[in-house]
């Protein structure tokens, strides 16, 4: 296999990047792709526009697909709150902001289901959080990584202004090796995904592409 590189041209070569995401080690994490987020019910519609127009979401898709068929375990991480609102974080404008607009990501409600990019298999993990900001802090995404041997979380979704630096953090934090992959992220402003990654997160997570990871794990013996 010839070396593997990113768009931004630092991306691990092609072997190494395979260690790094051993199927039997590694997990895909989806970051709030969920039809109330990302699809056309969001409560967020600049969020959902750029996650489809630059072309994240169907990343995702393929990247949730190619993770399947190589045996790579894929959790879901969704954001979701009690009809009732009860254990609901209020601590911060945009918690409050979501709760004024109506449109609630309500347990047992469509605007928690994944959006058609991403069908969902038996074989996925899903962790619903009722509070916070991260997938990671506070909720059981740590046990279940723990519990299957994981040792490199590959994160995609959103936001890149919020969530996404919540876990990447976390996830070092907690001792796990992290990628994030470019192309399958996005914020608001999009290009606010480039300036993140470049200042904050390319210091902590190893960054890689789309392709990097479809070419890596399609090598992979069956």
């Amino acid at each position: 296999m010839g070396e593997s590189r990113t768009e931004t041209g630092r991306g691990p070569a092609g072997r190494e990047l395979a260690a790094l995401v051993e199927p039997a080690t590694t997990v895909l994490l989806t970051q709030e792709c969920q039809r109330g987020v990302v699809g056309p019910e969001s409560t967020f519609p600049e969020l959902a526009e750029a996650a489809r127009s630059t072309g994240a979401l169907d990343n995702i898709g393929r990247l949730v697909s190619t993770a399947r068929e190589a045996g790579v375990q894929v959790l879901h991480a969704v954001a979701a709150r009690r009809l009732d609102g009860k254990g609901a974080s209020r601590n911060a404008r945009l918690f409050r902001a979501t709760e004024r607009s109506g449109r609630q990501q309500a347990v047992g409600t469509p605007m928690v289901e994944l959006v058609d990019e991403i069908a969902p298999d038996p074989s996925d993990l899903v962790s619903t959080r009722l509070h916070g900001l991260s997938p990671i802090a506070g909720t059981d995404v740590d046990a279940l990584l723990r519990n299957i041997s994981c040792r490199t979380v590959v994160l995609v979704g959103v936001s890149a202004n919020v969530a996404i630096p919540n876990a990447v953090f976390d996830a070092v934090n907690l001792g796990y090796e992290v990628v994030l992959v470019r192309d399958a992220l996005a914020g608001v402003p999009p290009e606010y995904t480039d300036v993140i990654i470049e200042n904050s997160l390319s210091l902590v997570a190893t960054i890689v592409a789309t392709r990097d990871l479809v070419g890596v794990w399609t090598d992979q013996p069956r």
